[in-house]
C-alpha cells in the first residue's frame, strides 16, 4: 500500500522548520531550506498560523505531469509524481500549473523540487503536524 504525506496537524506547528531541514539534508544533500520540497510559512504576518506548501499527491488530474513536455514527471502509485531529473529541461511549467504551490523550484539546478512522500519530514516533526497516510496503489 502506498503512503502519502498529509499536513492536517498544522495548528500545532511552531515553525521550527525541522521538516524542511531534514528534507533538504537527506533528499538533496544540502542544508539550505531553499532545497526542501516542503515549505512552512505563516498564513499572514507575525500573528498568522503556520501553513505548509507541499505536494498533496493528486490522484486524478496531476497537472504538473500533464504539462511536462519532457516526461520528467510520471505518475506515482497512490498519488503525486516521480521526478526524473535527467529528463527535465527546466521549463518551470510544473511550478506554474500547481494550484496549491506544492512544486518548489531549485534555482541552482534550474529544476523543480517535488515531494517524494518519503515521510522523513513527518518522522522528524516534533509536534506531529505531518503524518503519512495509507492510500491505495492506484495510479
Amino acid at each position: 500500500m502506498a503512503k502519502v504525506l498529509r499536513a492536517f496537524g498544522m495548528k500545532r506547528c511552531i515553525g521550527c522548520f525541522s521538516c524542511m531541514k531534514v528534507c533538504s539534508a537527506v533528499n538533496h544533500k544540502n542544508f539550505s531550506l531553499t532545497k526542501s520540497a516542503i515549505k512552512v510559512r505563516t498564513s499572514g504576518g507575525i500573528s498568522g498560523r503556520f501553513v505548509s506548501l507541499v505536494c498533496i499527491a493528486c490522484k486524478d488530474e496531476r497537472a504538473c505531469a500533464t504539462v511536462c513536455m519532457s516526461e520528467a514527471l510520471e505518475k506515482r502509485p497512490g498519488g503525486g509524481v516521480i521526478f526524473k531529473p535527467e529528463k527535465c529541461i527546466g521549463c518551470g511549467k510544473c511550478v506554474d500549473v500547481c494550484a496549491i504551490g506544492g512544486v518548489q523550484w531549485d534555482k541552482d539546478e534550474n529544476k523543480p523540487i517535488i515531494c517524494k512522500h518519503c515521510g522523513l519530514c513527518a518522522k522528524f516533526c516534533p509536534h506531529k503536524c505531518l503524518t503519512m497516510e495509507d492510500v491505495s496503489d492506484d495510479l
